[in-house]
């Protein structure tokens, strides 16, 4: 971690104003599951770099298509955390927070 100073910081911006008529909105906004966009800096984060596209409108990503579990895995790689170590037993099985899946996105790595 001596390379890397500092931690990931991040800011998830996935609120969107829309209007009520919108079936999938409801009234007034919405978190937006399926193109919300993330700032990160710190910690190893490669500095002026943008991953991913969202349509025109930023409702749906269009390019560079990123899991939870992903973001999950890259921000623990971030902070110098394999995340496929990080599990406890509950109930007779092992549990992770990136669950059976995950992938570290190492080209957002400076």
């Amino acid at each position: 971690m001596a390379e890397r100073p500092g931690q990931p910081t991040g800011i998830e911006g996935g609120s969107q104003p829309c209007l009520a008529s919108f079936v999938w909105c409801g009234d007034g906004h919405d978190h937006n599951i399926t193109g919300y966009p993330m700032w990160l800096a710190g910690a190893g984060v490669r500095p002026g770099f943008s991953w991913g596209a969202t349509d025109d409108v930023g409702l749906k990503a269009v390019e560079g298509r990123m899991h939870t579990t992903d973001l999950h895995a890259t921000l623990l790689a971030l902070l110098g955390l394999d995340h496929e170590n990080l599990t406890f037993n509950y109930g007779g099985r092992d549990f992770r927070l990136t669950d059976v899946e995950g992938s570290v996105v190492r080209e957002i790595f400076a």
